[in-house]
């Protein structure tokens, strides 16, 4: 179906490019991924700018949805439909805040930047001005191309960063509507990246164009198809570098890549270092700057995104716990991803070698750091979500691939997440993985359904026991009420302690130890084993304790662990069995 165009650069154009720039990376992630070759052959980049751009997508419906759910006529306090539609300053903004906390490696963190840059000029654009034109367009796509380009420690030409800059430069020249600026800006950047090779000594002896640069061409691609209706061809790059499989991909008659040949890059390719670091980060400005400073001394590869108090951190290090130090002595890290470059993950290097898939493995969603040590030290693949936060289907979907196993396990441990788990294992199961969604509706669950997982077991037969476990395992949480509310069991203030249930309210409190001794007490009225507790970071610190003297003292034959979940967001999960 044709596009419908878009004149100017409002609300509804940012909706449309979105959409259309996450289906084009879906199509050509596999692609990306091949190519992907600078600053680390490790072939996530298409994956990483796809997940990066579908937080972005997503923030963007999240404020559609918000404004279609406002009132609906002018008697209900709103003027009708037409006001029903947010704001271009609304949408951009929440297309950086999305990017910003979902962006996902070298590449994806720097598309955040380029999205952050371009919001920035769009957001100026409204409360009465003009619509955004071609000429807010121009200075968006220059903002953007610059400010990504000071995020970067050692910006290095022949990267997506020659790319972004070449677009902005071809939209500087060209006069028009933002069809005509935004088609300029795409010719810059493909002609600028064909010219990556020439640049990069690496991608040269690879025989491939920059990775991050073709990502940024599909994304622009899909910014000209939002407002021409039309999506651009995308002509085959000349030389060495056409292929058959992809425009972009690499060829066979290319010199036999090195890794010990130069890299001509911030750090050699034998001396790269061994970790990939991501965080967000709240802080202040000034302590942002003490931490670039902080983080460039500890390796390379160093981006930080954001402002206004949220950043995107970025590094290769050897030393990821110092990098991770660096964060906390700058404010409060959190999400915190490390990842080991294995023996194959070269930097600057040839392609991994390719590993036998394991024949089965659990991916779990957990909601804190200390769960996630838990699950990954029982063996699952884990993916961190915080409240306000929940992880997409595409980053489930990431994780099934990560976990490189025939079968699958998939445990979401939220209602919330049910559709998006289905819609990732329905994707995991057209690339060939078996996967089985079981539904726990809290991490609890998801505990007791991975104490009883057992690899050698039938596949059928593992999933019905981890799914009977999980069903036997009531889950309750203490939690801070945000507002005042009606719940099942009263009224509640903003401040109160609240218990729940299976997901109902039963207790209302003033004392956290106290709500949760009253909820232990209605879930072992109706028998149980096993207590399992999670502690999160704010509560109590002779909560645990006193909780397990109340079950020892008063429930005969009942076992309680304890567990420290971190940053969870409820005061304290608790599961009975």
């Amino acid at each position: 179906m044709a596009q419908v165009p878009q004149t100017f650069f409002d609300a509804l154009a940012v909706r449309t490019w979105c959409g259309l720039a996450l289906r084009a990376l879906g199509r050509a992630r596999e692609e990306i991924d091949a190519i992907n070759v600078y600053p680390v052959a490790d072939g996530d980049t298409g994956t990483n700018l796809y997940l990066t751009l579908e937080s972005a997508a997503t923030a963007v419906e999240a404020v559609f949805a918000g404004h279609a759910a406002g009132p609906q006529a002018p008697g209900e306090g709103g003027e009708g439909p037409a006001d029903r539609e947010p704001s271009v300053a609304d949408a951009v903004r929440a297309m950086a805040h999305g990017a910003l906390i979902g962006a996902r490696g070298n590449s994806g963190t720097i598309l955040a930047q380029l999205l952050r840059g371009m919001a920035q000029v769009l957001a100026e654009g409204d409360g009465g001005r003009p619509p955004v034109d071609g000429t807010g367009l121009r200075l968006a796509l220059r903002h953007a191309a610059d400010s990504a380009r000071r995020a970067v420690a050692h910006p290095v030409e022949g990267t997506v960063l020659s790319v972004a800059s070449a677009a902005a430069d071809a939209a500087e020249g060209a006069e028009g509507d933002c069809g005509t600026v935004a088609r300029a800006a795409y010719e810059g950047a493909r002609a600028a990246l064909a010219a990556t090779p020439a640049q990069l000594p690496a991608l040269k002896r690879a025989g491939v164009v920059d990775a991050g640069g073709r990502g940024l061409v599909a994304v622009l691609g899909a910014l000209v198809e939002a407002f021409t209706g039309e999506a651009p061809s995308e002509a085959v790059l000349p030389g060495p570098y056409e292929r058959a499989s992809g425009p972009y991909a690499r060829v066979a008659a290319v010199e036999e890549w090195s890794p010990e040949a130069p890299a001509g890059a911030h750090r050699g390719a034998e001396g790269g270092p061994a970790f990939e670091v991501i965080y967000l980060l709240e802080a202040e400005d000034d302590a942002v700057v003490r931490l670039r400073t902080r983080l460039d001394a500890l390796g390379d590869s160093l981006v930080v995104v954001g402002g206004d108090g949220l950043w995107n951190v970025h590094v290769h290090v050897d030393d990821a716990g110092a990098a991770v130090e660096a964060g906390v002595e700058a404010g409060r890290p959190y999400r915190i991803r490390i990842t080991h470059f294995g023996a194959g993950d070269v930097h600057t290097g040839g392609e991994r070698p390719p590993r036998e898939p394991a024949q089965r493995a659990v991916v779990a969603v957990v909601p804190g750091e200390g769960l996630a040590g838990l699950y990954t030290e029982a063996g699952a693949t884990t993916v961190l979500a915080r409240p306000g936060e929940a992880p997409a289907s595409g980053e489930l979907v990431e994780a099934v691939r990560r976990a490189h196993a025939r079968e699958v396990v998939l445990l979401p441990n939220d209602a919330d997440l049910r559709h998006t788990a289905a819609a990732a294992a329905e994707q995991a199961r057209t690339e060939g993985i078996r996967v089985a969604l079981i539904p726990t509706r809290s991490a609890v669950q998801g505990i007791a359904a991975l104490a009883v997982h057992a690899p050698e077991r039938r596949f059928d037969e593992d999933v019905v026991q981890m799914t009977s476990a999980a069903g036997a395992t009531r889950y309750a949480e203490v939690v801070v009420a945000e507002h005042q509310s009606w719940t099942m069991a009263g009224i509640c203030q903003a401040g109160d302690i609240l218990g729940l249930i299976d997901g109902d309210v039963v207790v209302i409190g003033a004392d956290v130890t106290a709500t949760a001794e009253s909820v232990l007490d209605r879930m072992l009225q109706a028998g149980g084993e096993l207590v399992t507790l999670v502690l999160g970071d704010e509560a109590p610190e002779t909560a645990a304790e006193r909780l397990e003297a109340r079950v020892r003292e008063s429930y005969l034959a009942v076992d309680t662990v304890v567990y420290r979940g971190g940053r969870q967001g409820a005061l304290m999960l608790i599961g009975v069995e």
